[in-house]
């Protein structure tokens, strides 16, 4: 035993020597192995660790105290210096030193200090270590810099990427969460702008960074709070009754819970995490979340904030691939992918491991879809139990690259993350940028490739793949004026929707104006008369998104379904499947009174309750559209029309069942309500 307690405490004779003889930090991080270190080495340590050892930036100061927030940092500084217990003569050059620092670091880095920005927590902590004035401006820079995500605001990239992480490894936590409206800001900004310093007590906190600047990852702070989160997942599911502050109060106050003691236990469990989660985030939330300030331009950042799901790179998907191919370790991400393209892209190539799920069907044949998804899982589990190179635990799917296609697979990705399927992720650029990279081997690294069959290598042939273009022509030379309403047409389209919001609906769920919904007080009647047809069935064509979505769902009226079918003035009704942008569908129904159309989202906590998600003026719809393909999706557009044509001004989309009937008697009101505008 003693020989044991001899080895546990050998390393730190090493570490003084190695700081003796000026060890750079691949060496310290060799000795101490993650391990918490002695009080009376942590400032040299951390000095190493942060790359600021023998640095003199201070120096430089102007020495003027000339902020705006200057006296509010002065208050600031002083209540710190109180709280820590120093000896009052000490008090006033203390609180001087602090002050000289942060305004320094606010003047050099064109910063504004406010009280909530966590800068004293991470203060206390460095004060604690004893340094020099000039030292502990080097270890605050750096901590800022390197540790300290930037956009910490309310719909911030920073709380997108938690929400992403969380997401990935617990679905059904991630989705309570939602559902109770309780964003990461709410509880995470402390913690994330301190470095876990404000919700720590001091002992924890040094534990914790002594191993957390040790690994050097600025990201290993998103899974510590991955940790705290997942740990508590039974309490917090059982919150489900308590008021959404309190249950935000209690989620901000895990980290106090943390003993010393349990840090390196608590770090070890964050890494196995970090371990199992696919790398492309880092390379793409880096730049936008550490170092110096953003540049304006386009890059790699760009997408940052507005993915559905866990992005995978095509570069991490093919070293990943290849690694399964020998050996690797068995915490590590195995990648099962799903390609979702259409039969004959699949077939004209694809990856040797890529198990084929064509994405269409979740609309065409929701049977057959069900079907492969169970086919799907079973294939997985097996190819996971005989340790094959195809099998992994982790899901990345896999469109074409283009994005008219790619909308199709959002649904299904939209699809699992509703099922709270664990470990869903996308691939980056889909088949194209796979595809790309691999050009100089394309038969080597790809099954059945077909150079003359792909579209990529001969895009002439991807015209083949849309549906043909069926349309008629109704400008106003061919159609008289008193036949404009008298007739509606049906026009089949190839081009289908862009999505233009994105997956902003999703992430952010709060729209930056609100609807305007047309009154049928309109002057809508005269507009109406020597223009083309506006009532087709056909492609979508404009892409535009419907932004009808109310940010919050407590705003809402709840109604009995019961009770609104059978109200006086309502003429059809149905049920459907509301399709949001992000590829998520919500189950609904339409409601069609004598003026209006209402759409009625589903509560599954209470049956036969629903919202009301929005109220449509019938005088208001402009176009109907359809998919050839899939006739059940339906397109409502909604605006006013203009000399030059119609304005849209809101989009619904659903998946309707009985569709032709639901078009037939949406179509035949409307026209009602045009003929009484008119009359």
């Amino acid at each position: 035993m003693a020989d044991l307690e001899t080895d546990d405490t050998s390393w730190i004779s090493e570490l003084e020597t190695a700081l003796v003889e000026d060890c750079d930090f691949g060496r310290l991080r060799n000795i101490c192995k993650g391990r918490p270190v002695p009080d009376h080495l942590r400032a040299e340590v951390w000095q190493i660790c942060l790359g600021v050892q023998g640095k003199h930036v201070l120096s430089s100061f102007d020495g003027l105290y000339d902020m705006e927030e200057q006296s509010q940092l002065r208050e600031d500084c002083a209540a710190l210096v109180d709280k820590l217990g120093n000896e009052e003569e000490d008090k006033v050059s203390v609180v001087s030193d602090l002050e000289t620092i942060v305004t320094f670091y606010c003047k050099s880095r064109g910063e504004r200090y406010s009280s909530n920005n966590g800068w004293m927590d991470i203060l206390q902590p460095l004060l604690s270590v004893k340094m020099s004035a000039s030292e502990l401006y080097n270890c605050f820079y750096a901590i800022l810099n390197k540790y300290i995500p930037r956009d910490l605001k309310k719909s911030g990239k920073a709380f997108h990427l938690f929400r992403l992480l969380l997401e990935y490894h617990d679905p059904e936590l991630c989705s309570y969460l939602d559902t109770r409206r309780i964003t990461p800001d709410a509880y995470l900004t402390s913690w994330l702008n301190s470095l876990f310093a404000r919700p720590c007590d001091l002992r924890v906190c040094l534990t914790m960074w002594d191993v957390l600047l040790q690994h050097a990852d600025p990201f290993l702070s998103f899974f510590l709070a991955l940790v705290l989160l997942v740990n508590s997942k039974e309490t917090l599911l059982e919150t489900k009754d308590q008021p959404k502050q309190t249950v935000i109060e209690h989620m901000a106050s895990f980290p106090q819970a943390l003993e010393a003691e349990d840090i390196e236990d608590f770090c070890s469990l964050a890494q196995h995490f970090a371990g199992k989660t696919p790398q492309s985030f880092k390379r793409d939330y880096h730049c936008v979340l550490y170092g110096g300030s953003v540049l304006g331009g386009t890059g790699e950042g760009d997408r940052c904030g507005m993915e559905l799901c866990l992005p995978v790179s095509p570069e991490e998907l093919v070293q990943t691939n290849q690694n399964s191919m020998t050996t690797a370790p068995e915490d590590c991400v195995r990648f099962f992918v799903v390609d979702c393209r259409p039969a004959e892209q699949y077939n004209s190539g694809h990856l040797p491991t890529a198990f084929h799920l064509d994405a269409n069907l979740m609309l065409q044949n929701p049977d057959e879809f069900s079907t492969a998804v169970q086919a799907l899982f079973a294939t997985q589990r097996t190819a996971i139990a005989t340790g094959s190179v195809a099998g992994g635990e982790h899901l990345v799917f896999m469109g074409s690259g283009r994005e008219e296609e790619d909308q199709y697979v959002m649904m299904v990705v939209a699809n699992m993350l509703q099922r709270n399927q664990q470990y869903v992720s996308l691939a980056q650029g889909g088949f194209l940028a796979l595809h790309n990279m691999l050009q100089e081997d394309l038969q080597g690294n790809f099954a059945d490739h077909n150079p003359r069959a792909c579209i990529i290598c001969s895009p002439d042939n991807a015209s083949s793949t849309s549906d043909p273009e069926n349309s008629e022509d109704f400008s106003p030379a061919r159609i008289l004026p008193t036949e404009l309403f008298g007739k509606l047409s049906t026009v089949m389209k190839s081009k289908s929707a862009e999505m233009k919001e994105k997956l902003s609906n999703y992430i952010k769920n709060d729209p930056q104006a609100s609807d305007r919904h047309v009154s049928t007080t309109d002057r809508l009647g005269k507009r109406y008369r020597n223009i083309a047809n506006v009532f087709t069935i056909g492609d979508d064509d404009e892409g535009e998104d419907g932004s009808g979505d109310m940010s919050e769902d407590e705003h809402k009226e709840t109604v009995s379904l019961d009770t609104w079918r059978k109200k006086p003035d309502v003429v059809y009704a149905c049920q459907c499947k509301e399709v949001k942008s992000n590829g998520f569908t919500y189950p609904s129904t339409l409601i069609v009174t004598n003026s209006h159309l209402y759409i009625l989202r589903d509560i599954p906590q209470k049956k036969g309750m629903a919202l009301i998600q929005a109220r449509r003026a019938l005088g208001s719809v402009v176009k109907i559209t359809s998919k050839k393909k899939y006739p059940e999706l339906i397109t409502f557009k909604y605006g006013t029309h203009e000399d030059d044509g119609f304005h849209v001004t809101d989009v619904d989309k659903f998946i309707i069942p009985t569709a032709s009937e639901a078009t037939k008697k949406i179509k035949q009101q409307i026209m009602r309500v045009l003929d009484a505008l008119d009359s």
